[in-house]
């Protein structure tokens, strides 16, 4: 069997920036872009990663409004840009980003398998891996970029509205005109919720945040700013029991249930945010590595990418419950893939 001397985990904005710096080191990284199934589906966890889930990008830098079109032509092979829906609105979308950098990765030597890893065994080098499709590889060493699946309600009117109103990310998203000037809702009571809340008090011409209880688990400094914020109304001991909304517009309103035997209420809000976490890609790990009590990957060196295991690396989101930006993953990809080739180097293996 071949020994690989990186595989990369993964294929969101840190996988494939892991890939194009590893391609570019020569290193010819195998990427594991994650399998087409339907429990990927349902759970979010496609290939090309959250942001295959998400309409325009304002905040990649290199990317300002404009026509991409004729650069997606001029950049993608023809078979895969006919995959790729028609494109809508004046800046680059998610997808786009998304199909873009795996094409990079691609172009620096990347070789690709849409499979997922289902078992990995750091016991011992070279590491082995097995696939859903019940294949084993081997590596020399690991980049991990499973990140992270945002948590919602599980209701059928959130997933009809993702993307048209539903979000799990206010900055990413709430400065989209969609929600500018409009009532906004969000779901939550920690210190995410209150974030979330306060900071789209700056586009939202009102917020209102829905918690099932009668008091926030959030610190109290963070629950202070939002009871004293004057945008923000708290409706407590509630739950949205449905996203309202049509096709044209997208979210128009939430239905509120009372947790304590209240009268329903309906709320009419441009947009809706889930703040209620987020699940990191970690289960395949089956405890290998060291994981925080959220159960991120824990980076043990300060300002590197390593891991619990030596030769085993992480990147984006699966070890950041703090940023979850698309360029702090990115960022974050390019850093593990240096990680790797010097460490590499450094085991004689070139």
């Amino acid at each position: 069997m071949t020994t690989e001397r990186v595989i990369i985990i993964g294929s969101g904005p840190a996988g494939w920036a892991a890939a194009i710096y590893a391609g570019r080191a020569q290193l010819s990284p195998l990427v594991f872009e994650g399998a087409i199934t339907q429990e990927n589906q349902d759970k979010g966890t496609l290939p090309l990663g959250q942001l295959n889930l998400t309409t325009e990008i304002e905040n990649y830098p290199g990317f300002p409004a404009g026509n991409v079109v004729p650069f997606l032509d001029s950049a993608l092979p023809a078979d895969r840009r006919a995959m790729m829906p028609d494109h809508q609105g004046h800046g680059i979308s998610g997808p786009e980003l998304m199909f873009l950098m795996r094409q990079q990765a691609e172009n620096c030597g990347a070789r690709i398998i849409t499979d997922d890893v289902v078992d990995l065994d750091c016991s011992k080098r070279p590491f082995v891996l097995k696939t859903l499709e019940g294949e084993t590889h081997q590596a020399h060493s690991i980049i991990i970029a499973t990140g992270a699946r945002a948590n919602y309600l599980g209701l059928p009117s959130e997933d009809r509205f993702k993307n048209r109103g539903v979000s799990a990310c206010a900055v990413c998203d709430g400065a989209l005109p969609r929600f500018r000037e409009k009532p906004l809702v969000v779901v939550g009571g920690g210190d995410s919720a209150m974030e979330e809340a306060t900071y789209l008090t700056k586009f939202g011409s009102k917020v209102y945040l829905v918690h099932r209880r009668d008091s926030f688990r959030a610190s109290k400094v963070m629950a202070e700013r939002v009871l004293e914020n004057p945008k923000i109304t708290v409706k407590w001991n509630s739950v949205v029991s449905e996203v309202l909304g049509d096709d044209d517009r997208g979210v128009t309103g939430v239905k509120l249930t009372s947790t304590v035997g209240g009268a329903p209420e309906t709320l009419e809000a441009g947009g809706y945010f889930a703040a209620i976490g987020h699940t990191p890609n970690t289960d395949f790990l089956k405890g290998q590595l060291k994981l925080t009590d959220k159960k991120y990957i824990v980076w043990t060196k300060p300002f590197r990418t390593f891991t619990s295991v030596e030769g085993v690396f992480a990147a984006g989101d699966v070890a950041d419950d703090y940023y979850r930006q698309a360029i702090t993953a990115a960022g974050s990809g390019c850093q593990s893939a240096l990680d790797c080739e010097r460490w590499l180097a450094a085991q004689g293996v070139h």
